[in-house]
């Protein structure tokens, strides 16, 4: 007989794998993947400078270079500590396990981005969440600050843009809620390259509200580099359960030469926002269709049948997200990738011969 049932948690052996689509053949519009990289001679330079790695070396613990040039680039100030993670996933999971005491639970929005609650459960936190508007996705902030009294949570993750909803909660609300709030106060910005505002500067103000980043949005996701900029005890104390070299040599390289050179990204991803508003303005067209206005680089909408347009869309060679039956404000509505023009058009095909089998 197996021992896995004796010694394994429970929580972990009923929890559901994080499962990844198998895009073979497909059109990937699904996981807000860039549709291209650097350009030519900017790959050259990039593969250049990659040459000069040492293999045979461990890479720089501390990650220096990469937390220098994100210094720079973002103008974060001296009064601010940053954790660098393998992508912002290991940054999730560092925090929910730094938190975990006794009957400490997590806070966060819903629907929402799917990790927070999987690496709250393996950490073995509490969850708690905050219902947004099922109209327009917004949060109601005197409702979230009462969900914070009452749940006094160790830990609240807001992600800002929303995944999978694509809106921004304002600045004012999140201050009001990291002031409320008795434990520490995460601002997920994986989408920055794509949204109209930020709260980088709201970092350590008040010094229980944190930032989270990653390059996976600006076109990189391959690189898995993720940063959280906060207030130093906060950074220093994660510190103490970063495993040593979580990031690799060539990720540090890489993230510092895009970081020096960032032309080519900022490029793509106001291709991108301006790709992003056309396809919300065309989509705003069809009647057989509901969309929400995005601040990120994927578009949400509702369909009248959200299996069937999306196997329709998956025979025509189209991937994207189905997140029907995920949360009830989702019911019927698919989350799409914007992607280069000739996928967007492809994109488009596919969902209208989706929406005419209904």
């Amino acid at each position: 007989m197996s021992r896995v049932a004796d010694w394994i948690r429970p929580e972990i052996l009923a929890a559901k794998p994080y499962q990844v689509a198998d895009a073979r053949g497909l059109i990937k519009l699904d996981a807000m993947e860039a549709p291209s990289g650097p350009p030519a001679d900017v790959q050259a330079d990039w593969q250049t400078w990659l040459g000069g790695v040492d293999w045979h070396r461990y890479p720089d613990g501390t990650g220096q270079g990469v937390k220098q040039a994100l210094r720079a680039h973002f103008e974060i100030g001296p009064e601010l500590g940053i954790l660098l993670g393998n992508g912002s996933d290991e940054i999730i999971q560092m925090l929910t396990l730094a938190l975990a005491r006794p009957r400490a639970s997590l806070l966060t929005p819903a629907p929402g981005f799917a990790i927070y609650g999987v690496a709250a459960r393996t950490a073995g936190m509490a969850i708690h969440y905050l219902a947004l508007d099922e109209t327009d996705f917004s949060l109601d902030p005197d409702a979230a600050i009462a969900a914070i009294e009452r749940h006094q949570p160790a830990l609240v993750f807001i992600a800002n843009p929303n995944n999978p909803t694509g809106n921004f909660f304002p600045r004012e609300t999140l201050h009001r809620l990291a002031e409320a709030t008795p434990g520490l106060l995460v601002v997920d910005e994986a989408y920055f390259p794509h949204s109209r505002a930020h709260c980088l500067d709201m970092a350590g103000r008040p010094d229980n509200l944190a930032v989270m980043r990653t390059l996976s949005k600006a076109g990189m996701a391959g690189l898995r580099l993720g940063w959280l900029v906060a207030d130093p005890a906060w950074i220093d104390a994660l510190e103490r359960i970063r495993m040593p070299y979580n990031i690799n040599a060539f990720t540090q390289a890489a993230a510092e030469f895009a970081l020096k050179q960032p032309q080519w990204w900022q490029a793509l991803a106001a291709e991108l926002r301006e790709r992003r508003d056309r396809l919300v303005e065309r989509l705003g067209q069809d009647d057989r269709v509901q969309v929400w206005p995005s601040e990120a680089n994927f578009v949400l909408l509702r369909v009248p049948d959200a299996v069937a347009v999306f196997e329709g869309m998956k025979a025509e060679g189209v991937l994207v997200k189905c997140l029907h039956g995920q949360h009830p404000a989702l019911q019927h509505c698919l989350r799409l990738t914007v992607g280069s023009e000739t996928e967007n058009e492809h994109m488009l095909a596919a969902l209208d011969v989706g929406l005419r089998a209904c």
